[in-house]
């Protein structure tokens, strides 16, 4: 019976690649770079989906809803939300969202004045 082979002891630079794929448990990638991408498309894909793309957020709108509406209308309402250019108000009564119903256009042109004619393009009411 013929003795078993030997095998060649590996060149220097295969050892460090042998140890490195033991180690990871798989071949070192091809090219690193391959699954990177640029942050910037992500970030702003997340403020989109959180509405905050545009620059406006509600916190903004909260702290100058009195100074836009003015002390009644302030007393009564409350910003709730703006999403997709929709500022969303809770009224606290029926009386008050008729009467608001009327103001609608002069309230409007107060927050395009003050955020910007883009950011919102429409005031909605909810009784609560």
């Amino acid at each position: 019976m013929a003795a078993p082979r030997r095998k060649k002891p590996p060149r220097r630079e295969g050892i460090h690649e042998d140890l490195m794929r033991e180690w990871l448990g798989c071949e070192k990638p091809t090219n690193l770079n391959a699954n990177i991408s640029d942050a910037g498309k992500w970030v702003d894909g997340i403020l989109k989906s959180q509405f905050f793309a545009d620059g406006l957020n509600e916190e903004e709108v909260k702290a100058a809803w009195k100074e836009i509406a003015g002390d009644f209308i302030a007393a009564n309402t409350e910003p709730v939300s703006v999403k997709e250019g929709h500022l969303v108000l809770r009224v606290t009564q029926p009386a008050v969202r008729f009467h608001l119903e009327q103001l609608k256009p002069e309230l409007l042109k107060k927050v395009k004045a003050r955020f910007g004619a883009g950011k919102v393009n429409s005031i909605r009411f909810n009784l609560g």
